[in-house]
């Protein structure tokens, strides 16, 4: 595995450190007016979710963990757990539902997601960075409402409340940017 700096620290790297594997959430480089340069990067265990602030000076080597990633089909969900099947072997896991996070509602049946390996254990899934989704309620349409940067609340077809711009009516398809959860455009 190759061995990186301190300063080269990145978010979304995937570090093993103390024994762990970590994903670095935020990396600010601070150059204090006494003493050397340092990153004061916030990380994530990529196993059971705990989070740790650490210092790395940048002549500290890290190493840094090189994730295989491969796209899996959704099949459906079992007392909390996702099943998912390997598009080329058939191959079926399961994993914790929890996984996703808070864009759990948006994995829809038979949705290609991309998972995340390290040798044979699953450690991280990510959805399509777009999604459609339809709008289930929201404010009807106005006629002449035309402000820049007006925005109303919706509730979608998954129970999440995203806010949209006036020309968007119930029963409309958009989609949705799930990195942000936030209204990407019209579908």
């Amino acid at each position: 595995m190759p061995k990186i700096n301190g300063n080269e620290i990145r978010p979304g790297n995937v570090l093993e450190h103390n024994g762990g594997l970590w994903v670095a959430v935020k990396a600010d480089h601070v150059k204090p007016g006494k003493g050397g340069a340092f990153a004061q990067v916030e990380m994530r265990n990529l196993r059971n979710g705990s989070k740790l602030n650490e210092r790395f000076r940048s002549a500290d080597k890290i190493e840094r963990v090189r994730l295989e990633q491969r796209d899996q089909q959704f099949l459906y969900e079992n007392d909390g757990m996702l099943v998912f099947m390997d598009q080329d072997t058939f191959e079926q896991i399961e994993l914790p539902a929890d996984i996703l996070g808070e864009r759990r509602p948006f994995l829809q049946d038979g949705m290609t997601i991309e998972i995340e390996y390290y040798e044979s254990e699953a450690l991280n899934a990510r959805l399509p960075q777009k999604v459609t989704c339809k709008v289930a309620e929201t404010e009807p349409v106005v006629k002449g409402q035309t402000a820049a940067n007006s925005f109303k609340p919706a509730v979608l077809d998954n129970g999440v409340k995203v806010m949209v711009p006036p020309f968007v009516g119930p029963e409309e398809d958009i989609v949705i940017n799930t990195e942000t959860m936030e209204y990407a455009e019209r579908a």
